[in-house]
């Protein structure tokens, strides 16, 4: 039996940068998860998929991450995803600076 299909955000690292980054709806990447896409199709999460890995020269590492709708936008659904969501971790610089909840 397979699993159901739960909501997906495509997500990956921009190239230059590294920052983690969303893809909107639009067409866009974005450093805030709450303006990703919140993909509940599988079938175009895949092709959300494709269309992010086709940029190798804008981002590294597209895939697909759960997420959840939440009342800002998409949120995400595991550890992992809210850690890369808060930015580095090292010392507070970058996203952790600029939020007072991380």
């Amino acid at each position: 039996m397979s699993r159901q299909f739960t909501p997906k955000v495509v997500t990956a690292n921009a190239l230059i940068e590294g920052d983690v980054i969303w893809l909107t709806e639009d067409d866009r990447w974005t450093r805030d998860m709450a303006e990703a896409e919140l993909i509940e199709d599988e079938a175009h999460a895949q092709l959300r998929l494709l269309f992010a890995q086709s940029q190798p020269g804008q981002i590294v590492g597209a895939y697909l991450a759960d997420a959840a709708s939440g009342a800002q936008g998409p949120e995400p659904t595991h550890f992992r995803e809210t850690f890369r969501s808060r930015g580095p971790s090292n010392y507070a610089h970058g996203k952790q600076v600029e939020r007072d909840h991380v």
